[in-house]
């Protein structure tokens, strides 16, 4: 399985992008799925989960401003983001398939950066 993410991008606060994560099979109705962050200095931090059956959960830092969905007939999952702040400012990957360790799934997309300039 290959996860390829793509949409991230310069924006300023206040802006939106929206990332997407195309997978090549249809790994997202099988297992759930987690989009990821990773600022400088910063560890990895879970942003938003998917479940198989498409139910979300998002970090309390993200809520009412991001929004997980899935295009099941394209294999892929979207991070809508609005409202974005500087600290939003990270890489963001998206991950999928079995459980690992802990909600860390065995396979990841390459990483998309997002800066958000103030």
């Amino acid at each position: 399985v290959q996860l390829q993410a793509s949409g991230g991008g310069l924006v300023q606060a206040g802006g939106s992008l929206r990332l997407s994560c195309a997978a090549s099979g249809r790994i997202f109705s099988i297992s759930g799925m987690g989009w990821y962050r990773q600022a400088p200095g910063k560890q990895r931090e879970l942003v938003a989960s998917m479940t198989s059956g498409g139910s979300t959960d998002y970090a309390d830092s993200v809520k009412g401003r991001f929004t997980a969905s899935r295009d099941g007939a394209k294999n892929a999952v979207y991070l809508q983001m609005n409202s974005l702040k500087p600290e939003d400012t990270a890489v963001y990957y998206c991950n999928a398939g079995p459980i690992t360790v802990g909600k860390l799934r065995r396979y990841w997309g390459q990483g998309t950066q997002v800066t958000v300039s103030s």
